[in-house]
C-alpha cells in the first residue's frame, strides 16, 4: 500500500482526503502546515504527499520546494482551489508532480496519484 501525507490546514479537507485514499493508501501523517509537511516528509518518506497551496506558516508551494530539493524522487500532488491558476503555476515550479482542484471528487483524486504513482 502506497503511503501518504496528507498536508491542509482545513481539518475538513484532510477528513476528505483521508476518506478517500485510505482505502487503498496507508495514511502516515496529517499536518495543517508547510514546516510540518517537510519535517513529517523527512521523518517518514511517504510515497505521496497531498499538498494544500494555501496554508498558514509556510504555504504547499514553498514546503514542496524545499521536499523536493532534499528528495528529487518525492512525489507531490498540489491541492488547489479554483481560481488559484497563478499559484499552480509557482507550484509546478517548485516541483509539483500534479494536482487537483477543489471541490474534488474521488475519481479524479485517483486519476491524480495514478498519473504520478502507477499502482
Amino acid at each position: 500500500m502506497p503511503e501518504v501525507l496528507i498536508a491542509d490546514d482545513s481539518e475538513f479537507m484532510r477528513n476528505l482526503l483521508r476518506e478517500i485514499l485510505e482505502e487503498d493508501h496507508q495514511i502516515v501523517g496529517e499536518v495543517e502546515n508547510g514546516v510540518e509537511a517537510v519535517e513529517t516528509y523527512k521523518e517518514k518518506r511517504p510515497d505521496l504527499v497531498m499538498m494544500d497551496i494555501v496554508m498558514p506558516i509556510r504555504d504547499g508551494i514553498e514546503a514542496t520546494d524545499e521536499i523536493k530539493n532534499s528528495d528529487p524522487s518525492a512525489n507531490v500532488i498540489m491541492c488547489t482551489s479554483v481560481g488559484q491558476e497563478e499559484k499552480m503555476k509557482e507550484a509546478v515550479k517548485a516541483g509539483a508532480d500534479g494536482y487537483i482542484t477543489k471541490p474534488f471528487q474521488k475519481p479524479s483524486v485517483m486519476e491524480a496519484i495514478e498519473d504520478v504513482v502507477p499502482s
